[in-house]
């Protein structure tokens, strides 16, 4: 099986370190020293500057520092507070649901796929719904990828079709069908209002209303996509910020296969 629940590997972390009461540091260790920046919709004035003092000791922070304030406008105000954080985690009893156990090569994925398949993957991808942007999605089909990692389309066992953006939930299942697609890719930038998610939610719909949904394995990705969230969604997996081609494309392999050999 290619995902699961992961937990902390102590080999990876200082033995000395306290890990059931974790904070950040800045110049010592567990100082708690954190900066963050946020907007009020408030003119830029004294005022402000003590409101926003406010809401950082409500945050958590100790002896709260406003280390910058700009007007926005004339209504709203932007601040940068630097401070003390006083709350702690136990990181031992963290775990988190992941895609991706295993990530492999870009060879080491077409070997994979040749040896358990024998045939090319196919994978459909586009931004749906009224989603304009086209970086996400193509940054893990296009050819040349993103930052160093190649995209789907340099796979020798992966056949691509990238439908880009603005395509309708009714289309782009139309479109994996005709394309006998084992694999759809969806990618959400927009998210403001939870777009993103009714977006999701309607194509899962549409796909169980016309009993397509076991048909694919169906992974979303996005700024504001994580696996977790993908599974209450409805979807196979999920991949966010700092996820590439070679993961997305080790993930799928690795689980239909695994479906393969449970069928």
């Amino acid at each position: 099986m290619s995902s699961g629940l992961y937990s902390v590997r102590r080999q990876d972390i200082d033995s000395s370190l306290d890990l059931t009461h974790l904070k950040p540091y800045g110049d010592t260790m567990n100082d708690g020293k954190v900066q963050l920046s946020f907007s009020l919709p408030v003119p830029d004035s004294d005022v402000a500057i003590e409101a926003a003092k406010q809401l950082a000791l409500k945050m958590g922070l100790v002896e709260p520092m406003v280390t910058h304030h700009a007007p926005l406008d004339s209504s709203f105000s932007f601040f940068v507070v630097y401070g003390n954080l006083s709350h702690t985690i136990d990181y031992t009893q963290i775990h988190v649901d992941s895609a991706v156990a295993t990530s492999m090569t870009l060879d080491e994925t077409d070997l994979f796929i040749q040896q358990n398949f024998g045939r090319k993957i196919r994978v459909i991808g586009a931004s749906t719904g009224t989603d304009a942007h086209t970086v996400g999605i193509d940054a893990i089909i296009n050819m040349k990828g993103y930052a160093g990692h190649y995209g789907l389309e340099r796979y020798k066992m992966i056949e691509t079709l990238n439908l880009g953006s603005q395509v309708t939930n009714e289309d782009f299942i139309r479109k994996a069908v005709e394309f006998n697609a084992d694999v759809l890719l969806v990618s959400q930038t927009v998210t403001q209002k939870n777009v993103h998610v009714q977006n999701l939610t309607e194509l899962v719909e549409l796909l169980e209303a016309e009993r397509l949904r076991k048909r694919f394995l169906l992974i979303i990705g996005g700024p504001r996509i994580n696996h977790e969230l993908a599974k209450e969604l409805g979807c196979d997996a999920g991949f966010g910020p700092g996820k590439y081609a070679d993961d997305v494309a080790s993930y799928f392999c690795q689980e239909l296969a695994a479906r393969k050999q449970r069928n």
